[in-house]
């Protein structure tokens, strides 16, 4: 079954925050280096907007959205 999965590159992240901020339930900031953290790598369908405005907010293009299976 196809789903799309949210990836981040914690070494490209300049920890912004703008996607913890767009879609708190997908993202966060690590305590350690506040560098992104994908809280749900498979959003539901129903969250699939968020992920993307927050892909599209991303200063640092740090975030991706890629169309795979489950598994």
């Amino acid at each position: 079954m196809p789903t799309t999965r949210i990836t981040a590159d914690p070494q490209v992240c300049v920890g912004s925050g703008m996607c913890a901020l767009t879609a708190p339930d997908l993202f966060d900031q690590s305590d350690k280096d506040g560098t992104v953290l994908v809280l749900q790598p498979l959003p539901a369908d129903a969250r699939i907007g968020d992920a993307e405005e927050a892909v599209r907010g991303c200063p640092s293009g740090a975030l991706r959205l890629a169309e795979g299976s489950a598994e």
